[in-house]
């Protein structure tokens, strides 16, 4: 059970279009916490990914890791941008030159791209961020493993943990970016970094379900 070079590419291409039907979803989200532009900037992002998707097909999964965030890193404004890349680029090292991927190799390159995040955007769980989804869903992962479940269920699992993180974020009041401003204010609302992030390991849960 691998998650193959194709597989990655597919995912990507399946959370360009998730992005792009969840673009104003994502924005009124942001309306209320930041500046209103979080879903029209991930959308542009991964369009542009999608333009250099003819480049990466023959490409190893590290290097494609590494073509998105670059990308993501010149075309996407705002807090999201550089977080959004940090995640690819540091998975991008750590798959370097592989063809295909175990459960444990998705780990550390999700592992990888989380720690990113946190020393960029110096954000800790409770911060109400993109970090209250994805250290869910990477501790899932590696419980998962733990339990020697398989990837499909692992996945599932990290998912669900996801969306958990992301819920648990609507009574929080943001101490990072944007919405820390709001103070008291942005409580009751749910992040939108969370969101996104929810949704592309539901993607990949949906795109690698059947390995």
């Amino acid at each position: 059970m691998v998650i193959t070079r194709d597989d990655v590419l597919e995912w990507i291409t399946r959370y360009a279009e998730i992005l792009a039907e969840n673009r104003d979803y994502l924005t009124q989200l942001d309306a209320a916490i930041g500046d209103a532009d979080h879903g029209a900037n991930m959308d542009r992002g991964f369009q542009a990914v999608m333009k250099k998707m003819p480049e990466m097909r023959d490409k190893d999964i590290g290097t494609i890791f590494k073509t998105v965030g670059m990308t993501l890193l010149s075309t996407v404004g705002g807090a999201g941008g550089p977080l959004y890349s940090t995640i690819f680029l540091q998975a991008g090292m750590k798959t370097t030159g592989k063809m295909e991927l175990t459960l444990q190799d998705w780990i550390d390159a999700l592992e990888a791209g989380v720690n990113g995040v946190k020393m960029r955007g110096k954000a800790e769980l409770g911060d109400k961020t993109m970090i209250d989804a994805l250290v869910p869903a990477l501790n899932a992962l590696k419980q998962a493993a733990e339990n020697g479940t398989t990837l499909s269920d692992a996945l599932e699992r990290s998912a669900r943990a996801a969306e958990e993180g992301m819920k648990a974020t609507i009574p929080l009041v943001a101490r990072k970016g944007r919405a820390s401003y709001l103070g008291e204010r942005s409580a009751g609302h749910q992040d939108p970094g969370a969101t996104s992030s929810y949704l592309l390991l539901r993607t990949a849960a949906e795109q690698w379900k059947n390995n």
